[in-house]
């Protein structure tokens, strides 16, 4: 028997049978923030190459090649002044142009197996956002105690139905209208490094959080300093 050849009934019939189901496919895009990450947004990218689309929003005080390195891969990359967390997440969701949007950190990794669940989970009508466990990798090792996994963060939005809560600038909190689910598969979490690493972002978070504190009103007060910690 000669072998089908595209003008067959069958084969017309399996391309658009393939064409039907990508259309259905709700549109995703994969969102980056950025800022001096030349170091790691080549990998954080091509973990995401299986989106609709990337977006890069880059803090204009960033002075590497991050942007080079992520337009060189197919990303879009907006320029957008920090303010703070909150309202940068924010600015992102309004670039979408598809249906859903998933928030990854430059140093989180998106396997096939988490990217194979969240093309499935996103054609699931019931739900406006997903939650997503990490695993979290710190020094080189893996750390699963301490809080430090599932360490669940929601980060897969359905476009119309989540925002961000602007009083939160860092650890930021989203809000959604409607019901949540929870995804098996983890990112990959780089989180710190080295020392330095982790000691400069602590220091990065005590400055927000004080910032935070400040705005509602809360001051120090000279047995702060020693009661606070105990």
């Amino acid at each position: 028997m000669r072998p089908h050849d595209a003008s067959t009934p069958i084969v017309k019939s399996q391309i658009w049978r393939s064409h039907w189901q990508r259309c259905r496919m709700p549109r995703l895009t994969a969102a980056i923030l950025a800022r001096d990450n030349e170091d790691e947004i080549a990998d954080c990218l091509q973990s995401l190459a299986w989106a609709d689309e990337r977006i890069v929003v880059l803090d204009t005080r960033s002075n590497d090649r991050t942007a080079a390195i992520a337009q060189a891969l197919g990303a879009r990359v907006v320029s957008h002044h920090f303010q703070d967390f909150a309202r940068q997440r924010e600015f992102g969701l309004s670039l979408a142009t598809g249906q859903w949007l998933f928030y990854v950190d430059t140093d989180e990794r998106a396997t096939p197996a988490l990217a194979e669940e969240v093309r499935r989970v996103i054609r699931d009508e019931t739900r406006v956002g997903w939650w997503v466990p990490r695993r979290n990798i710190i020094w080189g090792r893996e750390i699963r105690h301490g809080g430090w996994y599932p360490d669940y963060q929601l980060r897969l939005l359905k476009l119309g139905h989540a925002h961000y809560d602007l009083t939160r600038p860092v650890h930021e909190v989203v809000a959604l209208d409607g019901e949540e689910g929870h995804l098996r598969e983890p990112l990959i979490h780089y989180n710190y490094r080295t020392i330095g690493q982790f000691i400069d972002k602590q220091r990065q978070y005590v400055g927000y959080e004080a910032d935070l504190l400040y705005g509602r009103g809360v001051r120090p007060r000279p047995w702060t300093y020693v009661l606070q910690p105990l």
